[in-house]
């Protein structure tokens, strides 16, 4: 089956080594905060700077601590190649897999999502919100590898 939407097979070991140090480095200035402290400042151009208790900005360059958003640049770019690589063989198997992965991702996540709005108020459900962005993606590479994990070992079984 051909998917001018996939990237080629190699991208995938690419995406992993992007991918799991990214999402080390991200869990540490999470659980750690050393974000504050690891300061990567420079001038950055920004649509829209608002910060509490200054005046807005718009299309302005400014001086940022750009740590989480290298951080999560990486993540994301990993992730994106590591879901949507191609497998070595890919066949329509494959492809409904895929699909129903993501569909499941998009349905668990806004699952989640649901109960944060019922459950959590203030400051942490922005921090909530911020990790909602990474979870489609880890939920979508969590069961589609999962999928193929069990349906491969479920193929030598019967050999």
């Amino acid at each position: 089956m051909y998917n001018k939407l996939l990237l080629p097979n190699k991208y995938k070991t690419i995406g992993w080594c992007i991918l799991i140090p990214s999402a080390i480095l991200g869990i540490i200035l999470m659980v750690t905060g050393l974000g504050d402290t690891l300061v990567l400042k420079t001038k950055v151009f920004a649509i829209m700077d608002n910060e509490l208790f200054k005046d807005s900005h718009y299309f302005s360059v400014i001086e940022a601590n750009i740590t989480a958003t290298l951080v999560g640049v990486l993540f994301i770019v990993g992730a994106l190649m590591v879901g949507f690589s191609k497998e070595k063989t890919e066949d329509e198997f494959i492809a409904n897999m895929r699909l129903s992965s993501l569909m499941w991702a998009v349905l668990v996540n806004y699952g989640l999502m649901l109960l944060a709005f019922a459950f959590i108020y203030g400051m942490a459900f922005l921090n909530v919100m911020e990790y909602n962005i990474f979870t489609v993606l880890v939920i979508f590479i969590m069961r589609f590898n999962y999928l193929l994990y069990k349906n491969g070992r479920a193929a030598t079984d019967d050999k």
